[in-house]
């Protein structure tokens, strides 16, 4: 008798309150990366009502106006009406940030007798399967789709009267572990005061849930759109938003593990993103090198220390080769210190503001997703 389970992700727009808070802090991270290339940045924000509020610890020769930053994020997500919930123009803008601990620089710094050691401890989990092209997991890959999609009718006019907050919702079912169908779909979205409910409802489920995934919807598919039947309070007006808040959103939907610390923010002397970011490559060359159907791979730090406490491999039964000697093969092809990572993924650049909306994985646009390991792994285990 076949196996059915359900596995439901969810996925968030870039005017959601706490992708606007992400958003600002990796736009505060990107800039003083440009002019300082080895700063360190711990950086939080808040939003509510027409106040932002940001936080938190930077060294750096470089300036960030936080000001003109949080403004200009605001304003590209398309906060510049307040009947959405903050405007770009008028919002408050606070700053609290001050000098990194010294406490903490002196066991992360290299020195002559010290390689540069994690900025913090904690595990990273990293993720990959063969359930989409990008080599991740198939509910949140369409759940992502979703919100990119309401972006851009928002953004084109092709749907009129969208506020920028939304959110989707994607529930499929999978029979004996393989993808079937999408048994649910909800949205909601944000909309101005004189749009018409039930006209709204039937332009999102043709512009949206039905031109992202007409082909992969159940016969009886249930559709839920704006199903409290109205959503004019929006943005931090209707929710206060927070920077990290949404780490399942921006990892695998529930499907891999995450380590518990979030991304935006943080220079990647920081391994909550760093290690996470390591950990999603090495799963996924493994999986594209065929090595696996679905593999999760952890990594553990101390803070100080450069050489990861632990590293596990899990393949779920569909390796092609032993753990162990797929374990052994990794150490040999990845650099996972601090410092190695950084290196190898050149992340000390200014490429994290675009992250902080429609996930930190699946996306053609960073180096983490790169499968150049492939032929390296497959020389080790063959040796």
């Amino acid at each position: 008798m076949a196996k059915v389970t359900y596995i439901t992700s969810e996925s968030v727009t870039s005017g959601h309150p706490d992708k606007i808070c992400d958003q600002i802090s990796d736009a505060i991270l990107d800039e003083l990366l440009t002019q300082d290339p080895n700063s360190r940045v711990a950086v939080e924000t808040v939003a509510k009502n027409a106040l932002i509020l940001c936080a938190g610890e930077v060294r750096t020769e470089g300036y960030a106006d936080v000001q003109r930053i949080a403004r200009r994020v605001l304003k590209e997500i398309g906060y510049t009406n307040p009947a959405y919930g903050i405007d770009s123009t008028d919002a408050a803008v606070l700053v609290a940030i001050n000098d990194q601990s010294a406490d903490i620089a002196q066991g992360v710094d290299e020195a002559e007798d010290h390689e540069q050691g994690a900025g913090d401890q904690g595990m990273m989990y990293g993720f990959a399967c063969t359930e989409t092209p990008e080599l991740m997991p198939f509910p949140i890959t369409i759940a992502h789709k979703l919100t990119k999609r309401l972006e851009q009718v928002r953004k084109e006019k092709i749907i009129p009267g969208l506020g920028p907050d939304g959110k989707s919702q994607v529930s499929v079912r999978y029979i004996d572990g393989k993808v079937d169908k999408i048994t649910a779909v909800v949205i909601s979205q944000q909309h101005a005061e004189s749009v018409d409910l039930e006209d709204l409802r039937a332009a999102i489920k043709t512009h949206v849930i039905e031109y992202v995934c007409k082909e992969h919807l159940a016969p009886d598919v249930k559709l839920h759109i704006n199903a409290t039947g109205r959503f004019v309070i929006g943005g931090p007006e209707g929710d206060a938003g927070l920077t990290g808040r949404k780490i399942v959103v921006d990892t695998y939907g529930g499907v891999g593990r995450v380590g518990g610390g979030c991304f935006s923010g943080k220079d990647p002397s920081k391994v909550d993103r760093s290690g996470a970011y390591a950990a999603r490559w090495v799963a996924k060359n493994i999986v594209a090198a065929e090595f696996a159907e679905k593999c999760e791979v952890q990594i553990s730090y101390s803070i100080g220390v450069a050489q990861p406490t632990s590293i596990n491999i899990d393949t779920f039964g569909t390796a092609t080769v032993d753990e162990e000697t797929l374990t052994q093969a990794v150490l040999q092809v990845f650099n996972l210190t601090p410092k190695g990572i950084i290196r190898e993924l050149n992340l000390l650049r200014p490429i994290y503001q675009k992250t902080a909306s429609g996930g930190h994985f699946g996306r053609d646009d960073v180096p983490w997703e790169e499968t150049s390991k492939v032929l390296a792994l497959t020389a080790a285990i063959s040796k």
